[in-house]
């Protein structure tokens, strides 16, 4: 890990703060996915680039990629175009563990990840932002589900609006609402900068609700907080995998369902 010093100046003292900043650059990157509906289940494979350099990831090719269910079948991912690897035969079923492996030159990646049951999304509405006016006030999404009770559920949303997905990372537990029907407000990024988005009467929306499990939750939570829509500012680092050997990355079995609508 790199460095980078921040001097913040306050009137008559002086504060160094140093903040691992993830400058090191030709890690692997695994985003792996299996899900509970049928078609192509996708595994990228991927280098880290230096923080300072702009999101061009070089694809990782001549892999050997495949993921077998409790039956101890195992499903060959063939490699495609930029560092994508893909099998259409396998298809999730909540209950069971996943375990994925990767060959990379000399060295082999495994996880193992068990996709929980089926939470329904029941609908998707949207609200005026808080302290909104005029005609035609800025949108916010709500995602509405019925939380199981007396199991412990972990959740990651994912936003799109016009057809492009939201940066913002959105995960939740059910600690706090455990059995209640549940309305989670999915705030879109908001400020000056390029990741800024403002929904609209007119906009579509589709909203996704994955059910994941716990370590995919504390790997998604962790992603929430550093960038900045989980309300905490903490020192960027690397969300906890569920990959060994350590790598960057994760993988994830899980149950997915998605719901779009017209913003009124």
């Amino acid at each position: 890990m790199s460095f980078l010093t921040l001097i913040i100046l306050f009137s008559s003292c002086t504060k160094v703060i140093n903040i691992k900043t993830g400058n090191e650059s030709g890690e692997l990157d695994i985003e792996a996915n299996v899900v509970d509906t049928s078609g192509l289940q996708t595994i990228t494979l991927s280098r880290n680039v230096p923080f300072t350099n702009t999101n061009v990831y070089p694809p990782v090719t001549g892999a050997k990629v495949s993921v077998s269910d409790p039956s101890g079948t195992i499903y060959t991912f063939a490699e495609g175009p930029n560092g994508t690897y893909t099998n259409p035969l396998l298809t999730g079923i909540s209950g069971n563990a996943y375990k994925m492996t990767v060959t990379v030159g000399d060295t082999t990646y495994n996880a193992t990840s068990t996709m929980p049951a089926k939470v329904a999304l029941d609908s998707v509405t949207s609200q005026n932002l808080p302290l909104q006016s005029g005609s035609n006030p800025k949108q916010e999404i709500v995602a509405h589900y019925q939380d199981p009770a007396g199991v412990a559920n972990y959740y990651r949303l994912v936003l799109f609006v016009n057809g492009v997905q939201v940066k913002a990372v959105y995960a939740f537990d059910d600690e706090f609402n455990d059995g209640k029907y549940v309305n989670n407000i999915l705030m879109p990024p908001m400020g000056s900068g390029s990741d800024e988005v403002d929904i609209y009467a007119g906009d579509k929306v589709t909203v996704i609700l994955q059910c994941i499990d716990e370590p995919m939750y504390q790997y998604w939570y962790t992603l929430e907080q550093q960038s900045g829509n989980g309300g905490a500012n903490v020192t960027p680092s690397n969300p906890p995998t569920n990959i060994t050997p350590v790598s960057l990355g994760y993988f994830s079995a899980h149950t997915s369902q998605s719901m779009t609508i017209t913003v009124k």
